[in-house]
């Protein structure tokens, strides 16, 4: 497989009110803790959500990543990824320039490379996957606001997005693109050995090419993504999710020096909430079920 032969994906937004946004189950089974236990010399990590990251500050987005290949110049490349996805548009963007790099492009799934971040694998000369790891793809999917002649334009670009996804999984695997679309229309969740057989990846990384970084992400962080992981099973929109961790944040009181972290930012006070709102969603089921 060469990265010469893949088709070119459309980047632009449609809209400019157009948004996308992780699909639960993708944050729920991503593992952030995982990392390349050996960082090569030319790579690049893709070990956040696709496009701007709310909790980081930046994410992966097209600009990093366009900056760090020009860095390299034509050098050869190793991306390791363990990404729950996000941003389809961003992604296509990313997947673009690996797909344009002159240098042979490597990726490493070491966790997870679900949504946005299995078709950006499908950029790479060779794709290596962990056993453990995983693969995930579905159809496009966006958060819209609008009359039904704009949901119609909406719908319509996704159905392109869609096509343009189809095909690039079967170029890479030589299946019909009937069958990814199949694939796509069930979210189809593939293991490193599945991943193989159906040709989305060449080989299996080594048992020791990756580690589980207990420091990848800070607790608090890693608590914030719970509670956010939570709001977004609900269908709360990625707005209010923010805005309500904001307020819970922001309504305990500081009980250091203002020079000092905020005791809102240990885990223990964000794990409070988290178990409160756990338990309120308990209940708002519990009664709509009735």
């Amino acid at each position: 497989m060469t990265i010469k032969s893949l088709p070119a994906a459309p980047a632009a937004r449609p809209r400019a009110d157009v948004s996308c946004d992780l699909m639960p189950k993708a944050l729920e089974r991503w593992n952030p803790a995982i990392r390349a236990a050996v960082e090569e010399e030319n790579s690049i990590s893709i070990f956040d959500p696709i496009g701007y990251d709310w909790w980081t500050g930046e994410g992966v987005t097209a600009k990093r990543i366009s900056a760090a290949l020009r860095a390299m110049k034509d050098a050869d490349v190793v991306v390791n990824i363990n990404s729950p996805g996000g941003d389809v548009f961003e992604g296509l963007a990313i997947y673009n320039l690996l797909r344009e790099h002159k240098g042979k492009v490597t990726v490493r799934v070491l966790g997870l490379a679900a949504s946005a971040a299995s078709f950006i694998a499908m950029a790479a000369d060779e794709v290596k996957i962990a056993r453990a790891g995983f693969l995930m793809i579905h159809n496009a999917w966006t958060i819209a606001a609008g009359d039904r002649n704009e949901f119609k334009e909406v719908a319509s670009f996704l159905e392109q997005i869609d096509g343009t996804l189809a095909d690039i999984y079967s170029v890479r695997t030589g299946d019909p693109v009937e069958d990814m679309h199949a694939l796509m229309d069930v979210e189809t969740w593939m293991g490193g050995s599945d991943a193989i057989e159906r040709r989305f990846a060449d080989s299996l990384l080594d048992t020791d090419a990756t580690k589980d970084d207990a420091n990848a992400l800070a607790a608090p962080m890693i608590a914030a993504r719970r509670l956010d992981q939570i709001l977004a099973k609900q269908g709360i929109p990625r707005s209010e999710r923010r805005s309500l961790i904001q307020e819970l944040k922001a309504g305990t009181p500081r009980a250091t020096d203002p020079g000092k972290p905020c005791a809102a930012d240990t885990p223990a006070d964000l794990a409070v909430p988290i178990a409160e709102l756990q338990a309120a969603l308990a209940r708002f089921s519990a009664a709509a079920s009735k």
